[in-house]
């Protein structure tokens, strides 16, 4: 089937994750601790993010989790903190963190939507913060429908957002790919019965993704050439 549409997760597939999201997530932690370097590390063992390296695990929720979730694994770990205070810190923060695009943005985009393409985003970061780093790379206004976990459609790798899509901008699901650097993605896209493209800017391997891909590509600027070939 043709694909007449392209919806892209954002951390690990926009922008590289382990560029963008180390210092973040070093800077929330010793936040968090009250810049106590020790306890910082032991909030950091909590979430799977070595405080030393600015690394984080594999298994991270960080990864593919949403601020909801990040939030329910620290709180039993932050005393008097409530959980409407901690999301709305992490989200500010979040929207704050500068960002490392994986190829240059502008130019990706504009090629895609002068090739007739309908694009959209799909993420289990807030819709806030996600049109904040969008804007913040001057992308903002090439995407024609942006959701987070907290946009009434669900968070992946429930299909919700994608459904939303596909009937937002009116295409099939069948004519769309769901790009993304985690198996919560091409699960989402297989749920939806999307294409999937996988891609290898976050910390999934090729071989974590190939259960779900229809293809791996090293990043998105490999997807125009797919498309022409296929």
């Amino acid at each position: 089937m043709p694909i007449d549409a392209l919806l892209f997760d954002k951390d690990g597939t926009l922008f590289d994750f382990a560029a963008t999201w180390g210092a973040f997530g070093r800077a929330v932690l010793l936040r968090l601790a009250e810049g106590d370097e020790t306890r910082a590390a032991e909030l950091g063992q909590v979430i799977g993010f070595d405080l030393a390296n600015s690394q984080y695990s594999e298994d991270s929720v960080v990864i593919a989790g949403t601020v909801d979730e990040i939030a329910e694994v620290l709180l039993p770990h932050l005393g008097d903190v409530s959980r409407d205070e901690l999301v709305g810190m992490l989200n500010r923060e979040s929207a704050q963190a500068p960002q490392i695009p994986a190829v240059p943005l502008t130019a990706f985009f504009e090629e895609l939507r002068n090739s007739g393409k309908k694009v959209g985003l799909a993420t289990n970061d807030g819709e806030m913060p996600a049109l904040e780093h969008l804007a913040s790379v001057g992308i903002r206004d090439h995407f024609d429908f942006v959701a987070g976990y907290d946009s009434g459609h669900g968070f992946k790798p429930g299909p919700g957002q994608l459904l939303a899509f596909s009937e937002h901008v009116g295409i099939e699901p069948s004519n769309i790919a769901m790009v993304g650097d985690s198996l919560h993605d091409l699960e989402a896209g297989r749920a939806a019965g999307m294409t999937t493209i996988g891609v290898l800017t976050g910390l999934a391997t090729a071989e974590d993704l190939a259960p779900m891909a229809d293809v791996v590509l090293p990043d998105i600027g490999h997807i125009p050439g797919w498309l022409a070939e296929n």
